[in-house]
């Protein structure tokens, strides 16, 4: 798995490619988003975009992402999932704790309202 990130301040987009299925996805993933905590940054979107499949270490990976966001105060937000990784999500119930746009641009703007 890649992260390519970028920001539209105040927000962290963090683009993944490949897929999310092992630990080893799963530390470069969770220690992406402790190096932005350290920097201060906590509102994160995850563009899933490039994302072929996530098995329950991805979806794992998610959740604590998710929780680790919300206690420094901020969020973790999800966009351009595959329909295979939506009806993942609908499957395990996540989708109703997880924030998901279609966009990029959806989940950029929904931090400013």
């Amino acid at each position: 798995m890649e992260i390519l990130q970028k920001t539209q301040a105040p927000v962290t987009i963090l683009a993944l490619t490949g897929n999310i299925v092992g630990a080893s996805e799963s530390s470069i993933l969770i220690d992406k988003l402790h190096e932005l905590l350290e920097k201060g940054e906590n509102k994160v979107v995850i563009d899933l975009t490039q994302v072929s499949w996530m098995n329950s270490s991805g979806l794992g990976t998610l959740i604590s992402g998710l929780n680790t966001m919300r206690q420094a105060g901020g969020n973790l937000k999800l966009c351009g999932m595959s329909q295979k990784i939506k009806n993942l999500l609908t499957i395990t119930k996540l989708v109703t704790v997880f924030e998901s746009f279609a966009t990029e641009e959806e989940a950029v703007a929904s931090y400013h309202t």
